[in-house]
């Protein structure tokens, strides 16, 4: 594997001589904010959105701005550059810093300093996924995370133990459930389709304010397909039309199946097929 080049706290240094103090609170505490950018014809997608959602992330938590963060576009585009990605994905992380010692109380952001890291992810064909043919399985879990995953954290252990739960069921991922309704996938959001509606979940501290998501709704909108925002359960998820899932990496994917029984015609549907095809059209004319 090639040597990438990552960026921390302002420099620039190969992957295996990057190191952050044992005392960063996004270590010990989860104590951080993070975002994952895409890249496609070696240009980010939708950077507007992720660079808006992280202010908001780390005015949540009180947690002060790193001086880089106007910079940002200007190290992604670096990063992009020096590790020749076309299609792949950036990886932006944000502590509350490294204060010299172990304590539950925020340090003091005057003599304590944000640690930023971010790292690429080379991957060929990203838009071309093979998945996207052929839809993905899920299972349904029981959401146990906290009670704020509109902040997105880097506390993400509960999303990776749902993830193993669907692969130890032999699928590709999990929805989990609160209350008898769907919240969100592990790491995406969630939708149904019932004849030209797509129905997903509103926005409230319960599920991640995703950026694809509300780029997907405003077009869905302009081509003119109805868009509830409501909770749903798994059992009407069972019987929708269609489903699927979007996030930064996976754009737009198809659901086929849910708890063992198919959705719909047990293939993926025109409409998260349409989707996927106006969201990759529009994002790359869009693509900074």
């Amino acid at each position: 594997m090639n040597m990438r080049t990552v960026y921390v706290n302002g420099t620039y240094l190969p992957e295996n001589e990057a190191t952050i103090s044992i005392f960063d609170r996004g270590f010990l505490m989860a104590d951080g904010v993070y975002e994952v950018t895409s890249v496609l014809d070696g240009k980010l997608i939708d950077f507007a959105g992720h660079a808006k959602r992280l202010e908001r992330s780390l005015g949540e938590l009180d947690m002060p701005h790193p001086e880089c963060l106007p910079d940002l576009l200007d190290i992604h585009r670096e990063l992009v550059r020096l590790n020749g990605i076309e299609e792949g994905m950036i990886y932006l992380q944000i502590t509350r810093g490294a204060p010299g010692d172990r304590d539950f109380v925020f340090p003091d952001p005057e003599t304590c300093t944000p640690t930023v890291v971010l790292f690429t992810q080379n991957k060929p064909g990203l838009a071309n996924s093979p998945a996207a043919k052929t839809g993905i399985k899920v299972i349904s879990v029981a959401d146990q995370r906290w009670a704020r995953r509109d902040i997105k954290t880097v506390q993400l252990l509960y999303p990776s133990m749902g993830k193993m739960m669907a692969k130890a069921a032999g699928v590709d991922d999990a929805w989990m459930v609160e209350d008898g309704m769907v919240t969100e996938g592990t790491s995406n959001n969630a939708y149904i389709v019932k004849g030209n509606t797509i129905i997903t979940r509103h926005l409230g501290n319960e599920i991640l304010h995703g950026i694809t998501r509300a780029a997907v709704l405003r077009f869905a909108r302009e081509a003119q397909m109805q868009v509830e925002e409501r909770s749903f359960s798994i059992a009407e998820a069972q019987e929708a039309d269609e489903a699927f899932i979007t996030s930064a990496s996976q754009f737009v994917m198809p659901v086929v199946e849910v708890d063992g029984k198919a959705v719909g015609a047990g293939t993926p549907g025109p409409v998260a097929a349409r989707l996927r095809e106006i969201y990759l059209e529009e994002s790359r004319k869009a693509a900074v």
